[in-house]
């Protein structure tokens, strides 16, 4: 009877303070009521950025139409410009809001965020490729400012039990300002050039134009894609005001070590390494989605007649709502169902559906183009959040490393745009394997990166 006694006692106690432990997690609220207000402030930062990157991924497409003489490569460098600020510029605003604050840290970010927009408008009075690539890198840099500082804040704004929901629930407004940006580079930027123009023939008016012109257009063009821009400036400068007279919380400062200590602990943390590489192969997927969906319907459009054309900034759109959803439901999951778990399936269901963009032709094709955008809703926050979990001060420079990764966003798209000239500056010069479009083809690099996501997840599952 003792030994009985003695064996059945630990085996029933533990389930009890299981149930326990989970019943106290459930009720933890993801926001406490003190914090409510400053977390609204923040998390509307991350709509923010939303609307500069989708405002952008267009505008590879644009460009091309407006200076025809670019190469998709060339091209597609707006990318490149626009992802680099951020490897540029995290790691020195980690260490800025490290020495003053978290707030100074995004009324500087958002200066520069202003002050790039702004520079849209001597680019396009120069008429200069360049110009635009050197303001949209400016954007970046203080893009780098707001994310580096409001990721962490929202992890550190409340408990750490419920920081990846946290994390999960305001990046759950990014989307809604990338809608904002995708809707205004359709209605505003990408319907209004004339660069593009076709005669009922369906050939380009611009072709037949003479020099004069064209240079008409060219200026009407450039400046049409400018003005988004200028008035983005003019809102972040608003908001600026707008922050600079709200009262931020500081975080806890009691176990604040030295940089070299938090270089030592991030590099010796396998999980926080496996996370980076993780992001920055996300990032770069989700931006070859995003971008490259524009030539995909191009492609299709050329079998189309006129009037059964497809509007890619529509299905751009349509993939936004649906990553909106699936964000939300993500962050519902999260409750009952470990991170790990759910970046695993959602890493594996996108290489399903990057499959399915790589070998159906058409719109089913481009349906599941479109349907990539469920999977890739979760990752970026729940990578951030398991990388950086239970971190103290050297999550600051931890957070650098993991803004500085969406410089994925900046090579990966370069790569997809080479593949795409390997014909020609068509998108299906080269027939892969005899039936693979050069430009469905190129879609075999958001599967690699999304395959190497799904990896973390797999590898961070018992963690």
């Amino acid at each position: 009877m003792i030994c009985s006694f003695f064996t059945y006692k630990p085996y029933q106690k533990k389930p009890l303070l299981n149930v326990y432990q989970m019943t106290k997690t459930s009720k933890i609220p993801v926001v406490q009521k003190e914090l409510l207000f400053p977390f609204i402030i923040i998390t509307s930062l991350f709509a923010l950025w939303g609307v500069a990157n989708d405002l952008t991924n267009p505008m590879v497409s644009a460009f091309k139409k407006v200076m025809p003489e670019l190469s998709n490569m060339q091209a597609s460098l707006v990318q490149f410009a626009f992802y680099f600020g951020y490897f540029f510029m995290a790691l020195p605003a980690a260490l800025f809001i490290r020495k003053y604050s978290y707030k100074s840290g995004i009324i500087l970010g958002l200066c520069l965020y202003a002050s790039g927009a702004f520079l849209f408008y001597p680019a396009a009075a120069y008429q200069d490729y360049n110009f635009f690539l050197i303001s949209l890198w400016v954007i970046t840099c203080g893009l780098a400012f707001l994310e580096t500082t409001s990721n962490p804040l929202i992890l550190a704004l409340g408990d750490k039990e419920t920081a990846t929901r946290r994390l999960n629930l305001a990046q759950s407004f990014n989307p809604v300002g990338s809608l904002m940006g995708m809707i205004v580079a359709q209605q505003f930027v990408i319907s209004a050039l004339r660069s593009d123009d076709k005669d009922a023939s369906g050939a380009l008016i611009y072709d037949t134009l003479s020099e004069t012109a064209k240079a008409g257009i060219r200026e009407n063009d450039l400046g049409i894609i400018s003005v988004p821009y200028i008035i983005l400036g003019l809102v972040v400068l608003a908001i600026m005001v707008i922050i600079f007279f709200t009262k931020i919380p500081k975080t806890a400062d009691h176990d604040k070590m030295s940089i070299s200590e938090s270089f030592q602990k991030l590099f010796a943390n396998k999980t926080y390494i496996q996370g980076v590489i993780a992001q920055a192969f996300y990032v770069g997927a989700q931006i070859m989605c995003w971008t490259f969906i524009f030539q995909y319907v191009d492609n299709i459009n050329e079998s189309l007649a006129e009037s059964e054309q497809l509007t890619a900034s529509w299905f751009n759109i349509s993939a936004m709502i649906i990553f909106l959803t699936g964000r939300w439901i993500g962050t519902a999951l999260m409750k009952t169902i470990n991170p790990s778990k759910i970046l695993m399936l959602f890493g594996i269901g996108g290489v399903v559906f990057c499959t399915g963009t790589i070998l159906l032709s058409g719109t089913a094709g481009l349906y599941c183009l479109v349907g990539i955008s469920l999977f890739m809703s979760i990752m970026f926050p729940t990578i951030y959040g398991i990388a950086l979990k239970d971190m103290g001060d050297e999550a600051k420079i931890g957070s650098a490393g993991l803004v500085m990764a969406i410089v994925g966003g900046a090579l990966m798209p370069v790569l997809q745009g080479s593949i795409l000239d390997w014909g020609g500056s068509g998108f299906s010069d080269v027939k892969i394997l005899g039936f693979i479009p050069e430009v469905n083809f190129s879609f075999i690099l958001p599967l690699i990166c999304l395959a190497v996501v799904a990896n973390y997840g797999r590898m961070t599952l018992k963690n």
